[in-house]
């Protein structure tokens, strides 16, 4: 079962914080480099591999593993809550709300700017003590993560060990399916936006991309040699196997693709088992 703390947001946290040890859950919000203020919560790793303690055999492990949510989420969500506690098992565990969502600033750019928001929570990792940073993200926390490994992952601050994504698409502007025809309409239009804001906790910017950014299969070659994991369901309803396949092609050698049989999209979809062989992964590839 997933443990929660009711752990009040604190005082805003700049990417200049000393470094420091932290045993136990923290909540504060973090400020991007463009100057957004993003809610995120610490939770220290509880137990692996049923021994009591962390992958490094100690109570603290280096390993730090920060989880990207999908478009309309955010961290206190139940099922990011879930995925954290599983993940929690295999190292600490950051999660954060992109911009937009619950309570952080500013306005959703729909994977564009949500780039700062990754690098943002992946330095707060580090200024905690952790030597070890992995990133697992999921639909558009999928997309982003990839393109945070490949535009940021090298900075000493900003570095990622290991990347997971999780039923991310390979390429903008996809309407192939229902559901993502359903999304495009939510984001670009004024009626959509609407429906995001009050139905949806989820404020969305009202400007295109300009310019667009970097795709995820553009982003994926550029991440080696980074560890990268692709898991993608074959009942995803947003995006057909098609995308991961394009992924897992652009990675070539260095990455690893899961097709996972019976699995839906996202957080949602992912059953408990799977959380853990994408723990212990993480676990291996980053440790």
């Amino acid at each position: 079962m997933t443990r929660s703390w009711n752990v009040p947001p604190s005082e805003t946290a700049d990417s200049t914080t000393a470094a420091t040890t932290v045993r136990g859950p923290s909540r504060r919000f973090l400020r991007t480099a463009d100057g957004v203020r993003i809610d995120a919560r610490y939770e220290p790793a509880t137990a692996s591999y049923g021994t009591g303690t962390p992958p490094g055999g100690h109570p603290q492990a280096p390993l730090a593993i920060v989880v990207a949510h999908g478009f309309t989420g955010d961290l206190d969500r139940p099922h990011v809550r879930r995925v954290a506690g599983v993940l929690a098992r295999y190292g600490a565990v950051v999660t954060f709300s992109f911009r937009g969502h619950g309570a952080s600033g500013g306005r959703s750019t729909v994977g564009d700017r949500e780039i700062h928001d990754v690098t943002a929570a992946v330095a707060w990792a580090r200024e905690l003590g952790h030597t070890r940073v992995a990133t697992v993200g999921f639909s558009m926390g999928g997309s982003v993560v990839l393109r945070h490994a490949a535009l940021h992952g090298r900075e000493p601050r900003a570095r990622t060990d290991a990347v997971v994504s999780v039923s991310a698409p390979a390429r903008w502007y996809y309407r192939g399916t229902a559901p993502m025809r359903r999304l495009h309409w939510l984001v670009t239009r004024p009626a959509g936006r609407l429906v995001g804001r009050y139905g949806f906790r989820t404020r969305i910017h009202h400007r295109e991309w300009d310019p667009v950014p970097l795709s995820p299969v553009e982003a994926v070659p550029r991440i080696a040699p980074t560890p990268l994991l692709i898991v993608h369901g074959d009942r995803d309803a947003y995006f057909p196997l098609d995308h991961p396949r394009m992924l897992a092609e652009a990675a070539g050698d260095h990455g690893e693709l899961w097709l996972e049989p019976g699995m839906g999209h996202a957080e949602h979809a992912v059953g408990e088992d799977l959380l853990h062989r994408i723990g212990r992964w993480v676990a291996g590839a980053a440790g």
